[in-house]
Formats: structure tokens, C-alpha cells, sequence
């Protein structure tokens, strides 16, 4: 079998090619932050808006050198990526990390970065067939600030949300943020169906940023579908007709029960439609 390429730093290396060392500040300290996308019919989905994100992110951040990563050079990383490894569909992950020495506080703010492609036989976004059971999550709340919306590579309240799921026997959890208020899905932002409407946790209440969300609003709104982005109690998901997830990767996911309630999917296959076209 071939062996499956990345990109570390531009250099395009073997998949198993050890790289780190014991002071990489992304290994040490979770310092950095990653873009999660998608590859289909060998173009890179919402370029753009992965690209705007990431940039915010590092500038958030502090690390050196976001203005270099712009579309163009997402592009150009990604389109490079997939022909070395002969993949036409596939799932992304961009880690970009602080490059530099130093305990807590770092001797310099250098970018480092990887590029992994993880290859995938579907060609379009797909709805889950079988929607998904879920829970919540309150072992963890959590903090909103502005580091919040921002895919940090310290995700230990992603990994807790996860084990829980795994051991209950779950197939996603809801997780809540500091007030108590829905947040967003273990690894996708949160949509609800109440009353013919749709509400979406606001950036405010220390969801992810994420891009298929920005993607969905633009779309519920072009469809005439009622959208607000609010604070939302938890006690929705006993009266919601409907739910469902989304991420860049998977684009939308539906969910069928939480506790002994079942929802419909009535918004998530025509938005699932209007998504394909584009």
C-alpha cells in the first residue's frame, strides 16, 4: 500500500514519519489551534471561510504569519496534498501550532503547521440514516471567552465529552456552558426546530465558530426558514420538534431522541439539499 503523505512545515513527508520533539509547544501546552475540513471532487470546500477563521484564530492567538494563511495558499496546500496521495474525497486537518521555546511563556511567536488528509469514498455530504441518541453532558461546562469560538488544540473538555459518551452508550452529548445554557455537540455546533423556528447557541455563549454553521445561518435565511442565534436553556430539547449537528466534515447530522423524546427532520433534509447544490 502507498504510503499516505502530509504536509509538515512544507515539506511533503510519509504519514508515520516521526516528527515531534518533547518541546513542541502544541504537544507541551496545546499551544496552536486546527481547521477541520473537507476535500470532494478534489476541490477544498468553503475555502474561504476556513481560510477567514483560521486567520482570526492565529491572530487571536498571537502567532506570527496568519496573513500567509489566506485561500490561496489553502488552497494551494490542500490541491498539492491530494494529488500526491491520489485522493479525490477526503477529510482535512490543518494543526497550526506556535513554533518556539520557552515554558509558559514563549521565546518567539513562529508559525509551524501540518497538513493531514484522511481519504473518504463519498463524493457529496450524506444524512445520517439512523439519527443520532444524545445526552447532556454537565460533568464539564464550559468558560466562555474569546478563546472559545476559536478549534484550540487544547480540547480536554472535548476528550471528557467523549469518554462519557463511549460509556454511556451514546452516539453524541450536548454540552453546556458555564450559565448552564446549550453550548454545542461534542464536535459540532447545535441547531433546534421549536415552533417552526430555528435557534442556534450565539458565538456569545462560547460555541465553536464553526464554518458549516456560518454555512447553514446563510442558507436557513436564503430559504426563507426563521433563524435566531440566542441563549438557549436546556429544557428546549423536552419541547423541540427537531435537531440536528453540523460540522465541516460531515456537514449535517441528525438527531432523533434525547431522553424518551423523539424529533422529526423536517429543516435538516431541505437544508441537507441546499447544501449538495453548492
Amino acid at each position: 500500500m502507498m504510503p499516505v503523505f502530509i504536509n509538515f512545515n512544507g515539506e511533503y513527508l510519509p504519514h508515520n514519519t516521526p516528527l515531534l520533539t518533547v518541546g513542541n509547544r502544541g504537544f507541551k501546552y496545546g499551544d496552536g489551534l486546527f481547521e477541520s475540513m473537507r476535500l470532494m471532487k478534489g476541490k477544498l470546500k468553503f475555502a474561504e471561510l476556513h481560510a477567514d477563521r483560521l486567520q482570526r484564530g492565529m491572530k487571536a492567538l498571537k502567532i506570527d504569519g496568519y496573513s500567509q494563511m489566506d485561500t490561496w495558499f489553502l488552497n494551494d496546500i490542500v490541491n498539492e496534498l491530494a494529488r500526491r496521495n491520489k485522493v479525490k474525497h477526503g477529510r482535512l486537518r490543518l494543526t497550526v501550532y506556535r513554533d518556539a521555546e520557552g515554558l509558559y511563556t514563549p521565546t518567539q511567536n513562529k508559525m509551524g503547521y501540518c497538513l493531514e488528509l484522511t481519504p473518504s469514498e463519498e463524493p457529496r455530504y450524506f444524512l445520517n440514516e439512523k439519527g443520532l441518541i444524545m445526552d447532556v453532558f454537565t460533568e464539564l461546562p464550559k468558560p466562555s471567552n474569546y478563546l472559545s469560538n476559536i478549534k484550540t488544540c487544547n480540547s480536554l473538555i472535548y476528550v471528557m465529552a467523549g469518554l462519557y459518551k463511549t460509556q454511556n452508550k451514546l452516539d453524541d452529548v450536548f454540552l453546556l456552558n458555564q450559565s448552564g445554557n446549550l453550548c454545542e455537540a461534542s464536535s459540532s455546533n447545535i441547531f433546534i426546530n421549536y415552533q417552526n423556528h430555528l435557534y442556534t447557541p450565539a458565538l456569545s455563549e462560547g460555541c465553536v465558530e464553526g464554518v458549516m454553521r456560518q454555512v447553514v445561518i446563510k442558507l436557513a435565511k436564503e430559504n426563507n426558514i426563521d433563524i435566531t442565534e440566542a441563549q438557549i436553556n436546556p429544557d428546549i430539547l423536552y419541547e423541540a420538534d427537531e435537531v440536528f449537528l453540523t460540522n465541516a466534515t460531515r456537514g449535517i447530522q441528525t438527531v432523533m431522541g434525547f431522553g424518551v423524546r423523539r424529533y422529526f427532520n423536517q429543516y435538516s433534509k431541505v437544508l441537507m439539499d441546499e447544501l449538495n447544490k453548492l
